[in-house]
């Protein structure tokens, strides 16, 4: 899974361009977890340095409780957490066209779509 799509790439912000937003009301742009663990980092800012890393930031949970802080997509990218898996994107967080999964494994046909809001207003 490409964990930083240039999608999300294309709406980050730039690193320290929400300094004077409360972190509470900061807004997630994306998540990435441990699959096998509790780890998430709810990322709401990232740059591309001039080396080419992306350097993020956002609110990190390894365990022992949230705080912010930053990480690099490197450092994401480089965690072996078990079984032959990575570190990986929350589909379900953040808006839909910025995971091409959620679209291939949650398309509708159009007829599906419409039976299934009968469904639910039923």
């Amino acid at each position: 899974m490409q964990l930083l799509t240039d999608e999300i790439k294309s709406i980050l912000p730039p690193l320290y361009s929400t300094e004077s937003t409360p972190c509470d009301d900061k807004e997630i742009i994306v998540k990435f977890f441990n699959p096998l663990g509790s780890q998430t980092w709810e990322i709401v800012e990232g740059s591309e340095e001039p080396d080419g890393e992306w350097l993020l930031f956002g609110k990190c949970d390894l365990g022992y409780g949230p705080e912010w802080g930053y990480v690099s997509l490197n450092e994401l990218k480089s965690l072996d957490v078990g079984f032959g898996l990575g570190i990986e994107r929350d589909i379900m967080v953040g808006d839909s066209s910025l995971h091409p999964e959620w679209k291939a494994q949650y398309s509708f046909s159009e007829k599906e779509a419409r039976e299934f809001a009968e469904d639910m207003e039923a």
